[in-house]
């Protein structure tokens, strides 16, 4: 593997390397945006394929594509955050990077839980970094729902991706929803000085963001959230 920024090449272990920003990983990479345990490269005989950790803020590209995990090929370039690496010496097979690893057919979803996918991955869609993908209020806020509906959806999402019980669950889901390639990025959403997006749609939410020109008492520039919580500015602020 080929830093890109320093140019170093770093061979990659028999079975397992470790890449992130931590001290114990296999290959450091001193950049801000990675995690300290970002991700694991495993090889498994001729095939090698990235994992990621679900841990990081800024999550694993492959070629620009978000990825939850995906066979390689020579010459792909790997993003951790925004640290670019390039493969090298991987033996080339006649196989299908989305084939090899491919995820289970898409479950059949209702329309809501399209939505509340939607509004989950939306974060990690914007044109910003990877971010952590959307909280149970937030997606109530976007949708203009009870924060226990969307808590319930989320529940038989799990189960149809089969997702299991753990840490950074709402993570993983994420990952495998944009790895299976059923959400895409948004265009940006007008947001009039009052009032809700000209489409209707909220906006892409930046936590701790505040709006650019602050409208009447009460105001939020259209982004409903949730009772006794902050607004949410949007993703590109309007002009």
């Amino acid at each position: 593997m080929r830093i890109e920024d320093s140019g170093l090449v770093v061979p990659l272990r028999p079975d397992v390397t470790t890449v992130g920003r931590g001290r114990g990983v296999d290959i450091r990479l001193d950049d801000p945006s990675v995690s300290r345990l970002h991700a694991e490269i495993v090889r498994r005989g001729p095939y090698v394929y990235v994992v990621d950790m679900g841990l990081s803020r800024n999550g694993t590209r492959v070629n620009g594509r978000p990825i939850a995990r995906r066979v390689l090929e020579d010459g792909d370039v790997v993003s951790f955050g925004t640290a670019r690496c390039r493969m090298g010496g991987i033996p080339r097979e006649e196989v299908d990077p989305d084939v090899e690893l491919r995820r289970a057919v898409a479950p059949e979803l209702t329309r809501r839980e399209v939505d509340v996918l939607t509004a989950l991955c939306r974060p990690a869609l914007s044109d910003e970094a990877f971010v952590a993908p959307a909280t149970a209020r937030d997606i109530a806020g976007e949708l203009v729902v009870t924060e226990a509906a969307v808590k319930q959806h989320l529940l038989r999402l799990y189960q149809k991706f089969r997702i299991p019980e753990g840490a950074n669950r709402r993570t993983r889901l994420a990952n495998e929803v944009i790895a299976m390639g059923l959400v895409r990025p948004l265009p940006p959403v007008h947001v009039p000085q009052q009032g809700r997006p000209m489409d209707g749609r909220a906006t892409n939410g930046v936590r701790g963001a505040e709006p650019r020109r602050p409208g009447p008492p009460g105001h939020t520039s259209g982004h409903v959230t949730a009772p006794g919580r902050p607004a949410h500015a949007a993703g590109r602020r309007a002009s």
